[in-house]
């Protein structure tokens, strides 16, 4: 039987509609909130892979029907996700991983179905609510309710779970996740503020729901930790009245779980005991190589010891086990280096950022380039500058209209960067995850103010950890090597935190080994002003916000220091010497016609002479100018600015019966027009050429012959013409 429960909280009236539909899944879900409606469902494989990992797929899917439109392009059904169907995914996956008992090895899909939009409905929380429900009324063993708060600041006012339309306005997009009092996930950046009437807003952002792309009176709404800290806590106690009301109202509903065998930790106290007493040096100095590459080759030759060993030492020999055991014994070196020592794998200290190294424009046929290094990872950022043709088109569900894109962040992860011999295909989804994580970082503090298109390509040539971050720091450098605008430079890191319940460590600038061995993987960008974007997720069942501040705080400092290293790299940049030349100016939108002239015969002259190209708008009378040579792209505007600053012609009161000798400018079917001695073209019918009958003018003229005219008459601009011939 159908059961309905209705919800309110944090601003959102919800509908959840159990045993509706999706029966035979393990469980499933209709949600509706406003007119948008998702069916999530949840599926489980009782049969457990033996990787030792949680094998959860999260399919987030708009289909076109839900906002009454047919897809566009040949084939006329979906096809493969957009980036914000990837991005949306990415964040429900993250959020309800943690939900999972440890040791829980069976394949789970996660799939989500938007059937109705609403052009108002974040369809990011609507999402994590309706999987949320699904998995929690399930019979996979979760019994752990999660819930999204969105938060925007509009008018300094700050507003939980806006419409999108508010959203638009705000100079703060923060998307908190969590469990009570625990927090899960953060997704977090500052947006443009709006701070007058005219701002024209030209088209919307695909990474985090609908965003305002701006182009005038942009400036940077960096949040500091202070402020950050107080609208977190704010979201959280959304979070906890959320999820109190779920676990209230569901738990009914839930069915009764599956009898499921989790794997328990594989351990031998023996074994680790006989890895901890023979093999403790030969550990260390591994885990200080795997300090300098993700690749694992110096643990593999470990465990080749230890097997020979048992072998000799006439012990049973299990390979599996083996690499369990000593998997366990080095993230427990790893961990005790940081929380009894202080030292890190590679000999830093907790709050040591790495070295660093920069070198900008290094590319010669490219706009904008920097090498960015920062110990082993290593980043090539590359910008081009396109015109707005080259803006990248894009739909929401929740949009009618096609939107563009005119700042794209592209980042890609080849596997020789990790010592991998792997095939280099499409972007999947970390590779979507980073470039938005970076796209978002870098916007605001774009001078948006400008005609055209920026695409920035980060190629990832080496990683040991916090790629990403290296994105953003190359990318700032990149933007400036092509002489981009920028409020402030930005930077980022990657911050760790190890801990085993009554001690802690925050890590700054974490290395691969770090996060993987790690509790939370903590990512921060920004300016000295503040922070433009975060991204946080958790290992733990959460974390408390004093260890969210003091790793803020760890932040801001290397972060600073980061930023003096790129601002000395910034003073030493040169503009690419491929940079195109480019001049934006205004004249009076009654000149555009002149500048254009007949037919475009004037704008095709300045194109041919001065090697540019020009665009123009006809209602602000805008003109851009761009080429490759500075001097004549100079010119060309002064040429431009000199016919639209001619003085205006008066029109010519021509004297009736007076003969005028003219020039044949241009000959056609119906008669001649003749450019008179003031300048001013006037027709002559071929009526008027002769009394006799004239089939084809060019029999008896050419273009630029002189020919006395009679000036007939004078209606304004309009004369009319004879020749004497037709007169006598």
């Amino acid at each position: 039987m159908e059961q309905i429960i209705k919800l309110e909280t944090n601003k959102i009236q919800e509908q959840y509609s159990f045993n509706k539909v999706a029966k035979q899944a393990s469980g499933a879900v209709m949600y509706s909130v406003g007119k948008a409606v998702l069916i999530a469902a949840v599926a489980i494989d009782e049969k457990a892979v033996d990787d030792d990992f949680l094998p959860l797929t999260v399919q987030y899917m708009e289909k076109s029907y839900a906002g009454a439109k047919i897809p566009g392009g040949f084939i006329k059904r979906e096809t493969k996700p957009g980036d914000f169907e990837t991005l949306t995914s990415r964040i429900v996956d993250r959020s309800i991983r943690p939900l999972f008992p440890k040791g829980f090895h069976y394949p789970v899909v996660m799939t989500i179905m938007v059937v109705s939009s609403d052009s108002q409905v974040d369809m990011q929380v609507a999402a994590l609510h309706a999987a949320n429900a699904a998995l929690f009324v399930s019979d996979i063993p979760v019994s752990q309710n999660v819930s999204a708060v969105r938060v925007a600041k509009v008018d300094g006012e700050i507003t939980l779970n806006p419409s999108l339309d508010l959203l638009s306005r705000s100079t703060l997009d923060l998307f908190v996740v969590g469990s009570g009092e625990d927090l899960l996930m953060i997704e977090m950046r500052s947006m443009a503020s709006n701070k007058v009437d005219d701002v024209e807003i030209i088209g919307m952002s695909p990474m985090m729901g609908e965003t305002p792309i701006i182009l005038e009176h942009q400036e940077s709404n960096a949040l500091n930790n202070e402020e950050l800290i107080e609208v977190i806590g704010i979201a959280l106690n959304g979070i906890k009245e959320a999820t109190d009301s779920f676990s209230k109202e569901f738990t009914p509903l839930a069915r009764e779980p599956l009898v499921l065998d989790l794997k328990e930790e594989k351990g031998d106290s023996e074994l680790y005991d006989f890895i901890a007493t023979n093999f403790a040096t030969q550990v260390k100095e591994a885990v200080n190589e795997m300090a300098k590459s993700e690749r694992s080759t110096a643990l593999r030759r470990v465990r080749k010891s230890i097997l020979r060993a048992l072998e000799d030492a006439g012990k049973t020999v299990d390979e599996e086990l083996t690499k369990k055991v000593l998997e366990n014994y080095k993230k427990s070196v790893v961990r005790a280096m940081i929380l009894e020592d202080g030292i890190r794998a590679d000999g830093r200290g907790l709050d040591e950022v790495r070295p660093i190294s920069i070198e900008t424009s290094l590319l010669p046929s490219v706009h904008g380039s920097c090498l960015f290094t920062r110990g082993e990872t290593q980043a090539l950022v590359t910008v081009t500058l396109g015109d707005n043709k080259d803006s990248q088109a894009y739909e929401l569900i929740t949009n009618k209209q096609s939107l563009y894109e005119n700042f794209m962040v592209h980042y890609n992860f080849p596997g020789f960067s990790v010592g991998e011999a792997k095939f280099n295909g499409a972007p999947g989804r970390r590779e979507l995850g980073h470039g938005n994580l970076a796209k978002r970082a870098l916007e605001p503090v774009i001078d948006l103010n400008l005609d055209g298109s920026i695409r920035l390509v980060s190629e990832v040539l080496e990683s040991n950890g916090s790629s990403s971050m290296a994105t953003v720091c190359g990318g700032a450098l990149a933007l400036r090597s092509a002489d981009i605008d920028l409020v402030d430079l930005v930077a980022g890191v990657a911050m760790g935190l190890v801990t085993d319940g009554s001690n802690h460590a925050i890590l700054t600038d974490i290395m691969g080994l770090e996060d993987h061995d790690g509790d939370m993987d903590f990512k921060v960008t920004g300016t000295r002003n503040g922070i433009t974007a975060l991204q946080m997720d958790i290992k733990l069942g959460g974390v408390e916000l004093s260890l969210l501040q003091e790793a803020l705080d760890k932040a801001s400092n290397a972060k600073n220091h980061i930023l003096d290293l790129m601002q000395e790299a910034e003073s030493n940049t040169q503009p690419s010497e491929a940079l195109p030349s480019t001049e934006l100016f205004t004249i009076h939108p009654s000149k555009i016609v002149d500048i254009i002239g007949k037919a475009g015969s004037t704008i095709r002259e300045i194109i041919d002479m001065f090697d540019v190209s020009i665009d123009l708008d006809r209602d602000k009378g805008g003109v851009k100018v761009v080429g490759g040579d500075k001097s004549k792209v100079q010119a060309a505007k002064v040429h431009i600015q000199g016919i639209a600053n001619a003085p205006v012609k008066k029109q010519t009161i021509y004297e009736l019966g007076k003969i005028y000798n003219g020039k044949v400018k241009k000959i056609v079917e119906f008669g001649i027009f003749v450019e008179m001695p003031d300048g001013f073209d006037a027709l002559l019918h071929i009526s008027k050429v002769s009394k006799e009958r004239i089939d084809k003018l060019s029999d008896k003229y050419s273009e630029g012959d002189a020919i006395d005219v009679i000036v007939m008459e004078q209606k304004g601009k309009k004369v009319g013409l004879a020749t004497p011939d037709f007169l006598s």
